[in-house]
């Protein structure tokens, strides 16, 4: 940790598997905080098929999570190719951001889609051309929310939606850990139970909580509310609109899905906190 103070004193909970909190972990001690990890869910490979997409049968390819790049990867492997081989150079490719493109292009895949200041299903779907009947292919979740499908379809495509992973609780039995041309820092923040969790919750000594899915802060609402002083931050709308239909107060939802962004909610919640009387060091 290089010493930043806009944090010190925080201890922030991270519902990550520890392979996937790395670069979040080195911004939140990089700010000062105590980063915690608590892995609630995990993603589950399956067996998908890919023929139809390395044929060239889909004009557009829709991918709308770094996990579904993982899926990708990892059926491309199991056909002895790499993700950029897989896709034909005539499919064009349409993700929800930045973080997701990033990803994408280090696959050595050319991305002509994507919103450039959200990371979301709804930034993309705000964005969506008219597909005259295009063939589209949405591999995603077994839980994903049917709004970019429909959106797809409301603007003229002829959508295959596909479950390329399955969302369980951690730890799964057959983990999606393809590795990412992208290189991820492996975190040194300690892993708590959740019984532990629970514990530094009623101690008062933990003061937020970090979910980056709607699946996240719904194990979160089962698994650890209330959540007495610890603030509870969303990555992403659709995060903050479960964990409210779950019960849980939203203290902030990150501006940006990036370790900087959450950085940002939590300095801006400590901030509001103080200015009411309420510190968390």
């Amino acid at each position: 940790m290089s010493g930043g103070t806009q944090l010190r004193g925080m201890s922030v909970l991270v519902t990550r598997s520890p392979d996937r909190s790395g670069a979040l972990v080195g911004a939140l001690e990089e700010a000062g905080a105590e980063a915690l990890l608590l892995p609630l869910i995990d993603f589950e490979a399956v067996d998908f098929p890919v023929e139809a997409l390395a044929r060239g049968d889909y004009a557009w390819l829709v991918v709308s999570s770094i996990t579904t790049v993982r899926a990708l990867k990892a059926a491309a492997a199991a056909r002895g190719t790499s993700l950029a081989e897989l896709v034909p150079n005539q499919t064009r490719v349409a993700t929800i951001g930045p973080s997701s493109r990033k990803v994408l292009e280090a696959e050595g895949l050319q991305v002509d889609l994507a919103p450039e200041d959200r990371q979301s299903a709804a930034g993309l779907i705000e964005i969506l051309p008219q597909f005259g009947g295009a063939a589209v292919w949405l591999p995603q979740s077994d839980i994903a929310a049917p709004a970019l499908a429909e959106a797809l379809r409301t603007a003229g495509a002829t959508v295959t939606v596909c479950t390329a992973y399955r969302t369980v609780d951690y730890p799964a039995r057959r983990r999606l850990s393809t590795e990412l041309a992208v290189g991820l820092p492996d975190p040194a923040a300690p892993v708590l139970s959740v019984a532990q969790a629970r514990e530094r919750i009623a101690q008062g000594s933990l003061h937020a909580v970090v979910a980056a899915s709607p699946s996240a802060a719904s194990r979160i609402a089962t698994a650890l509310a209330p959540l007495g002083a610890a603030k509870f931050i969303a990555i992403g709308e659709p995060t903050a609109e479960q964990a409210a239909r779950d019960g849980i107060v939203v203290a902030a939802t990150a501006a940006q899905p990036t370790p900087e962004g959450i950085v940002r909610a939590l300095i801006d919640v400590r901030g509001n906190s103080s200015a009411h009387g309420r510190t968390t060091s």
